[in-house]
């Protein structure tokens, strides 16, 4: 377990990392949004609560007044804590995010996950740390917002590339923000820059920050627990199924995503699954599940398996009553589902 600013590395951060499935229960997911000034990060948690579908989020911000909340969702306004009717709440995070994460922990509200959108100069790494450090928390990803029109632009200032490097590189998604506004050609260009700098990681296109919310957090994924033939939403009837679904989250984007399912009947290695979580082919997004694995020693157990950009764990579940499933999500065509059903069917 990680300590408060113990230094970290964003390798080291890809790797699994194997919690008590009874601490996990307790675990807030926690997801940072972070990027540079005027990129979006705002409008993307705007976006968020409005389509929270049931979820309580604790978001915490810098400030209130750069929210523009609807007013048909406020509650309730006192002091530094905003309450939604939808459940979500929204405090101001002062001087010290830990002070404020804590008392998010300690409150007597329970929420799905916590979200703090980091200022637009700040390394979200250092407070994607804290989802390590904290046994109340889990990390749920890092998602950073770009801007297609002047991250160029941007990218050239020598007092700013710096920045904007470590944010892209902290990232486990990339959000490409304002393609409304960037020609073409300056896109490409962008990608082409992200690409040389934060490598691999997942870049999705958008305007307005409007982001399908599976994109965004690991909640919004199908629960592999609910799988059972056609009962299942996003499963045809059988053991292995394969489906192209419209997302309840955003259903405007449903033409965007395509999810995939399995119950694996195989026992797994739990280096083999290690492995594979750490690597997966590229077009997996976000995936979740229970697998049965046995261990070098021939110790067998269930394992919570969790991948998300460059964000992804592995827990020891103890439960009778767990059942082997698997479910992921990609962009519409680019979905590996023979690789997946290869390791995993």
């Amino acid at each position: 377990m990680f300590e408060y600013g113990e230094p970290c590395s964003p390798e080291e951060f890809s790797k699994p990392v194997k919690f008590d499935a009874d601490a996990m229960k307790k675990r807030l997911p926690l997801t940072v949004i972070g990027g540079f000034l005027g990129s979006g990060k705002t409008t993307l948690v705007n976006h968020w609560l409005r389509h929270a579908d049931g979820q309580r989020l604790a978001v915490l911000v810098n400030d209130f007044g750069a929210l523009n909340i609807d007013a048909a969702l406020i509650h309730s306004n006192a002091g530094n804590t905003i309450e939604l009717t939808n459940g979500c709440v929204c405090c101001q995070i002062g001087d010290d995010l830990s002070m404020a994460l804590i008392g998010v922990l300690e409150s007597a509200e329970l929420f799905d996950a916590v979200v703090v959108e980091a200022s637009g100069v700040s390394d979200p790494w250092r407070i994607a740390q804290l989802g390590r450090a904290d046994p109340g928390l889990f990390l749920d990803g890092v998602i950073v917002t770009a801007n297609a029109d002047s991250l160029l632009a941007h990218s050239q200032d020598p007092l700013l590339s710096d920045t904007l490097a470590r944010q892209l590189r902290a990232a486990s998604l990339i959000i490409l923000n304002h393609c409304d506004l960037a020609a073409p050609t300056t896109i490409s260009q962008v990608r082409d820059f992200i690409a040389l700098t934060a490598g691999h990681t997942s870049v999705f296109e958008a305007s307005h920050a409007t982001v399908p919310l599976p994109m965004l957090s690991g909640l919004c994924l199908p629960n592999p627990d609910a799988l059972s033939g056609a009962a299942h939403p996003h499963c045809d009837a059988g053991d292995h199924s394969q489906s192209h679904v419209h997302l309840d989250s955003v259903p405007s984007h449903g033409d965007v995503f395509e999810t995939w399912s399995c119950r694996p009947k195989k026992v797994f290695s739990t280096i083999e699954l290690r492995d594979w979580i750490n690597a997966p082919p590229p077009g997996v997004l976000r995936l979740k599940g229970f697998v049965e694995t046995v261990s070098i020693k021939g110790g067998a157990a269930w394992q919570e398996i969790q991948f998300a950009g460059r964000c992804c764990s592995m827990s020891t579940v103890h439960s009778p009553s767990i059942k082997a499933a698997v479910v992921a999500i990609g962009l519409r065509g680019h979905l590996p589902s023979d690789r997946l059903t290869e390791f995993f069917g």
